[in-house]
């Protein structure tokens, strides 16, 4: 156990863990998703999978960046949708329904 954690200490650097924790946010989504859909017994995309979405891919976007890693970068290039669906729901609710 000590291996380990001396291997983490010397591998996992400040921009390691801004990269760790922006794919953290991407993975909760997911479960986060999937516990709601559980709960409803049906597919439910809830409004904090898109937060969750924007945070996530933002961090790891940024991270990407640092790296200079083209691959990485455009493996976040939905970022533009996960807004536009914000913007729906807030548009939605800032419009009365019929």
């Amino acid at each position: 156990m000590q291996e380990i954690g001396t291997w983490l200490q010397a591998n996992l650097g400040p921009w390691d863990l801004f990269g760790l924790f922006g794919q953290s946010m991407f993975m909760a989504r997911f479960i986060y998703q999937w516990i709601q859909s559980e709960r409803a017994k049906k597919v439910v995309v809830p409004e904090l999978f898109w937060y969750l979405s924007v945070i996530g891919g933002s961090f790891v976007l940024i991270y990407a960046i640092h790296l200079h890693k083209i691959v990485f970068i455009l493996s976040q290039a939905a970022l533009p949708i996960y807004m536009r669906n914000i913007w729906f729901i807030w548009r939605g609710k800032r419009v009365p329904h019929a």
